[in-house]
């Protein structure tokens, strides 16, 4: 690229050296008297800066031809840069330490904010001439270049003083190319770069999470570099860009009307700008005419601070602004120095007249030596004129900053200089280690020093560069707000520092900054409001991440953080809360003692034991009496025991199950009671076989004795045991948490193991009942001396009718109230076993026993025909 600058330059300079005859009309470019003003000394440091800028290109029309001023207006901003430049040098002068005996002069050039002015100011530099022939070489008047203001002008220099390795140091260019040493060798600056700006804005965008921003850049390598460097910082922090736009560097009004209702109509509240400010004024015109608020604009630093919108226009739109600007200090007697100008002291400074003329808006009448005869004009400067007792409110002596850079790289250079020449720092670029004399030496030789120049400023701050020509990055973050006087102040809410730790790096007062009307808190820009915890994000169609829907976990899963990808699955033991953000542990559930359910049931079981238990006694007590005696007494007291078994079986069924418990339990119960049944047939049996053996010429009288309850009781009730004992070692139930039957709760529960084994006991111990009670219905007519048929009959079939609704019960439930349906079935059928076959016996015993006679049964006993 250098070398086709070279060419290029060359074949520019052509026609001022050639013997060319042109014929025919000529046309010219359009040109601007380009002003400067020099104070000369035995060094001298050259400075180009934008002290005037043209009209906003919006009020340019393309369909006139007219006279178009490109040095319009002055900004008082750039004035000061320009002063900063003069009392450091005067400073520097006066500082015994620094370049003693040795004069420091300035030649500085207004370039006019044009790539134009900024070249043909460098050319100046370089040759020497007030009408420079471009490569053209001479001794340049210049050490050192100080400018320019903006990367589109800085560029251009770069590479032209790039070619001879002149040393330039920027105050105010950002752009990350001009930190490519292969294309410009000899450019530094005092500002830092915009990749630092770029991460600052992340993480300005991040700390206040916001993830949909708009982001708009002019045309030139400062914006478009600027603005994707952003954007990939913005996308690595997962920050999602709303729209991306281009301002034109030629102006168009249907552009800039499309970007304004883009920016109008757009969802993000959040727009970045990397741009410069005359760029940018056309689009903030038209926005402002639009009257959009309530956006937050992030502002870089080309435009953080402005001098373009400070009218009254922008208040409404750009108020709450906030604007990345390099951090400020400190210039000291600054202030008393700008209090000390006096144009009539200086009449060759065309740049501090036009000031005057500016700040008392009158006209200086300087005689000077090229206007001999001054006209009189109205408005004239008395001549009395002074800045001592002004409030400078066209400058910003406070708030420093662009203006500090200039005075730091003004030092720079002279602590450069001063090396250079006292032989600091080592060998140097001269033969055998010698040193350079005052006008022996070579800008290259001088780039050498001032890349590797260390100092500590007045104000302790060190300056240095880095090994692309950057110094330490460090900015202030500034909030437009609006004063009663109608007008914006800058104040610092906050600062960033590159080199500080991830957390340190960016320090925010919040409760500082003044937001755009709308907004009393922090302003809110995103597509799709944040998912709360137990949601999970869904990314909507061709929508960019930022964009999403909000779907609640699926059951069984959480989110315990906003904005979650991806629910989590609990545990084995664990369940969502009700909202769906934790998981609690799941409830163990199982008929305890403790809850009502299980203690009513218990309370039952206790007091039909206790009932059976004192029915014992009383049969025991009475064995002689003639109640006792039918009917077989031994099995009276055996079924009496066996229904005290069956209601204690109760106590193994509530509780928290054991691995013991859980292989008793069903066994133990299906014996008992199948004993219980035996004892019931047994019963029924010897009615039968009582009766019709007391017939004549009975054939059942051999059968008749003692014998048959107790082998029929033991060959009924060893079926189920070999039924049991097969199921136990085959089988056999165990302990089981049931974590998916119910929702939220852990079932502790006793699988059966096997459940043919299991129906297989419920159906033997129904067939014995199903058969006892077609025994005791067959013989429920028999004489009342032997009535317990009758009793047997419905007691057998409240049993069956019990058993067969447990069996529907049974299988709709789960959980406890399956244990507890098939408690009160045991204690319900026990209980109608109880109350049918020994209560008229006990009724007989306790309350009639007048009816417990022999002689009363055998009355009662009687055939009837």
């Amino acid at each position: 690229m250098a070398v086709l600058l070279s060419i290029l330059i060359s074949l520019i300079s052509i026609p001022a050296k050639a013997n060319i005859k042109i014929t025919g009309p000529v046309c010219q470019l359009r040109s601007f008297t380009m002003s400067g003003y020099s104070r000369k000394g035995e060094l001298n440091i050259g400075g180009i800066f934008s002290l005037h800028i043209g009209e906003p290109v919006s009020q340019i029309p393309f369909t006139e031809l007219r006279d178009i001023k490109l040095c319009k207006q002055f900004p008082f901003t750039a004035y000061e840069r320009l002063l900063a430049m003069i009392f450091a040098t005067e400073e520097i002068q006066k500082d015994p330490k620094l370049l003693s005996n040795i004069t420091l002069g300035y030649v500085i050039y207004d370039s006019c904010s044009t790539i134009a002015g900024a070249i043909e100011g460098t050319l100046r530099l370089l040759t020497g001439q007030a009408k420079p022939v471009p490569n053209y070489q001479c001794l340049s008047p210049v050490v050192a270049v100080i400018g320019e203001s903006y990367s589109s002008t800085s560029i251009p220099m770069a590479r032209l003083l790039g070619l001879y390795k002149f040393p330039q140091i920027s105050h105010a260019a950002t752009v990350m190319a001009l930190s490519n040493k292969n294309q410009f060798p000899s450019f530094l600056r005092t500002i830092p770069m915009d990749l630092f700006q770029s991460n600052c804005i992340a993480h300005l965008i991040r700390y206040f999470s916001w993830t949909w921003v708009g982001l708009l850049s002019d045309s030139s390598d400062y914006g478009l570099q600027g603005s994707l460097k952003v954007k990939e910082e913005l996308s690595k922090a997962g920050v999602c860009i709303a729209f991306f736009q281009t301002i034109p560097a030629v102006y168009s009004e249907m552009k800039i009307q499309h970007i304004s209702e883009i920016i109008r109509t757009s969802s993000a509240n959040v727009i970045v700008i990397y741009s410069n400010d005359v760029d940018l004024y056309p689009l903030m015109e038209v926005t402002a005419q639009n009257n959009v608020t309530g956006k937050v604009w992030i502002a870089s630093d080309a435009w953080a601070e402005p001098y373009l919108f400070s009218k009254n226009e922008f208040l409404r739109t750009l108020q709450g602004t906030l604007g990345i600007l390099v951090r400020k200090g400190d210039i000291s007697g600054f202030r008393e120095y700008i209090y000390s100008l006096n144009p009539y002291r200086n009449p060759d400074n065309i740049f501090l007249k036009n000031f005057w003329e500016l700040v008392f808006n009158c006209k200086l009448q300087i005689q000077d030596k090229t206007n001999k005869n001054l006209t009189k004009e109205s408005n004239v400067c008395a001549g009395d004129e002074t800045l001592q007792g002004m409030t400078l409110d066209f400058f910003k002596l406070t708030e420093l900053r662009n203006t500090y850079n200039v005075y730091n790289a003004i030092y720079a250079v002279a602590h450069a200089l001063h090396d250079m020449i006292s032989c600091r720092h080592g060998e140097g670029p001269f033969d055998n280690g010698t040193c350079a004399l005052v006008h022996d030496f070579q800008p290259w030789q001088l780039f050498h020093y001032i890349k590797n120049v260390h100092f500590w400023n007045k104000n302790g701050e060190e300056v240095f560069f880095d090994i692309h020509g950057d110094p330490p990055a460090m900015f202030s973050i500034v909030n437009w707000q609006v004063t009663s006087e109608n007008s914006f102040r800058y104040l610092d809410i906050g600062h960033f520092d590159a080199t500080a730790a991830d957390n340190q790096k960016l320090i925010m007062d919040v409760s500082a900054i003044l937001w755009n009307e709308g907004h009393e808190k922090i302003p809110q820009s995103l597509c799709s409001e944040s998912c709360s915890p137990g949601y999970r994000k869904v990314t909507q169609p061709g929508q960019p991440i930022c964009c999403f829907n909000c779907i609640m976990c699926s059951q069984g899963e959480i989110s315990n953080q906003t904005d979650s990808i991806d629910c989590l699955k609990c545990p084995k033991d664990g369940w969502p809360n009700e909202r769906q953000d934790k998981c609690v542990k799941k409830a163990n559930e199982f008929l305890s003692y403790e809850e009502p359910l299980g203690s009513v049931l218990i309370a039952i079981s206790i007091f039909l034991e206790m009932t059976t238990a004192a029915i014992l006694t009383v049969f025991i007590k009475c064995h002689h009496t003639p109640v006792v005696k039918a009917n077989n007494r031994e099995l009276s007291y055996l079924l009496l025991f066996s229904l005290i078994l069956c209601f204690l079986c109760s106590f193994i069924f509530i509780g928290r199950p054991t691995h013991v418990t859980c292989m008793l339990r069903q066994s133990a119960f299906g014996i008992i009671y199948t004993l219980s049944i035996s004892c019931v047939l047994a019963k029924t049996v010897v009615v039968v076989i009582a009766f019709n053996a007391s017939k004549p010429n009975s054939s059942l009288r051999k059968y008749a004795g003692p014998r048959l309850p107790k082998l029929l009781i033991m060959f009924c009730t060893s079926v189920q045991i070999i039924l049991c004992v097969s199921w136990l070692t085959a089988s056999p139930p165990f302990l089981n948490e049931n974590t998916t039957s119910v929702t939220g709760k852990i079932i502790t529960e006793c699988n059966e193991g096997s459940p043919v084994a299991f129906w297989c006991m419920l159906s033997y111990m129904g067939i014995l009942a199903v058969v006892s009670l077609a025994v005791a219905f067959l013989s429920r007519k028999l004489p009342d001396s032997f009535n317990e048929a009758k009793f047997i009959t419905f007691s057998m079939l409240v049993f069956v009718s019990v058993w067969m609704s447990f069996i529907p019960a049974y299988l709709s439930t789960q959980g406890k109230y399956m244990v507890a349906v098939e408690i009160f079935a045991i204690v319900s059928s026990g209980a109608g076993l109880l109350l049918c076959i020994f209560a008229p016996k006990c009724y007989i015993i306790l309350l009639r026993p007048d009816m417990n006679t022999r002689d009363y049964l055998m009355g009662k006993g009687e055939f009837k025909n």
